[in-house]
């Protein structure tokens, strides 16, 4: 089940830290608590891998909000969407721990804006996820340029190096559709 209480006390959160004057550029990075409840374990009693993804929602909105995007989104009626993901599990998160998820940009090319989510434990990384996320109108995903353009940020440039650009890479050999 999505949960969906955090998940709405999260919006409403990042709205009031906006409005305390704790808003975020977006070249910055937004940080987030919370704890591993008893709906985010698995049979092992750690953080399900399911819902890491799910937690990271928080993450990602708490961002979109913070940094204007969210604000900017409503007024165009753009949205923004997943196109993809990588994952990294590390460190287990059990009942009850206070998970730290980071949420930044790490590269933008033409077409997608690339984030990068993790989960901290007592200043540890547990997991992390690369995220291939685009900005949409009318259903088609439009330029960066124009999104960065009405961010304010037109001449900001950040364009896919290292482990991103790798990731993107490999990711043209995968078949689409998959293979049955």
């Amino acid at each position: 089940m999505y949960p969906c209480i955090r998940y709405t006390k999260s919006i409403v959160d990042a709205v009031i830290a906006n409005k305390k004057g704790r808003s975020l550029d977006i070249t910055q990075t937004s940080e987030v608590n919370i704890r591993c409840s008893l709906t985010d374990l698995d049979v092992m009693f750690e953080m399900n891998n399911g819902r890491v993804l799910t937690i990271y929602d928080i993450g990602r909105t708490d961002f979109i909000i913070r940094t204007g995007l969210g604000r900017m989104l409503l007024k165009k009626r753009w949205a923004m969407v997943v196109a993809g993901s990588t994952i990294q599990y590390r460190k287990r998160i059990r009942f009850l721990d206070k998970v730290t998820i980071k949420t930044h940009i790490v590269a933008i090319d033409e077409r997608w804006l690339y984030l990068e989510h993790s989960m901290w434990v007592k200043g540890k990384p547990c997991s992390s996820t690369l995220l291939r996320t685009g900005v949409t109108e009318k259903g088609r995903v439009i330029d960066t340029q124009r999104v960065l353009k009405a961010m304010g940020k037109s001449e900001w440039d950040m364009p896919p190096t290292g482990y991103v650009k790798e990731w993107i890479e490999s990711d043209t050999h995968r078949p689409w559709p998959p293979i049955s």
